[in-house]
């Protein structure tokens, strides 16, 4: 497994320009986290990279498609287990158990605040973004109002984190990567 292949069957199934977005945002977190803890990066990120890799074609299976559409990269069970495990309470009953699926728990939905927040700044990216104007976002039902706090809160507790602690590391990593990010954005509008 790669992560051209991954990318490859991410854009196969996904063609608005936004769930490739989100899975290049998650799959930012996930290779910051996993690279901060020792863990392996590239796998972390394939996670992350292909977690919604159903919701577009098949949003009242998400979670359940994503194990047939998985099969066509020869897919660990762990990978599978993963993404799968990222609906839990929500459209699956798979329980987050390992460190990686449960930070992909908590920081899938973050990432759908953190774009929104991303949108309405005048600079139009991460840079300089601070935790305590995310923090204030959160706050804000109203912004990013399909964004569920409650599963960012329960992916926290799950990784007994505080809220702080994971949007500091998930903006640090959107950060770091957001220019890699926009070339790939690019690269696909290239070939649409």
């Amino acid at each position: 497994m790669n992560r051209e292949k991954a990318l490859d069957l991410l854009k196969k199934y996904n063609k608005e320009e936004y769930h490739i977005r989100h899975g290049l945002m998650v799959e930012s977190i996930m290779r910051y986290i996993a690279s901060e803890n020792n863990y392996d990066a590239d796998f972390w990120g394939i996670v992350g990279l292909l977690h919604d890799v159903d919701y577009e074609i098949a949003p009242l299976e998400h979670c359940y498609k994503c194990v047939e559409l998985l099969k066509e990269i020869d897919a660990s069970d762990e990978l599978v287990h993963a993404i799968c495990s990222h609906g839990y309470n929500i459209c699956t009953n798979i329980e987050p158990t390992h460190f990686m699926e449960k930070v992909l728990y908590a920081c899938d939905e973050l990432t759908g605040i953190i774009s929104s927040l991303i949108n309405m700044r005048p600079s139009h990216n991460a840079q300089g973004m601070e935790v305590s104007t995310l923090k204030k976002k959160f706050k804000d039902k109203t912004f990013a109002r399909g964004c569920s706090r409650d599963i960012i809160k329960k992916g926290c507790e799950m990784l007994e984190w505080n809220l702080d602690e994971l949007f500091e590391k998930s903006i640090k990593a959107i950060e770091i990567n957001e220019e890699n990010i926009e070339k790939e954005i690019k690269n696909l509008q290239k070939g649409l």
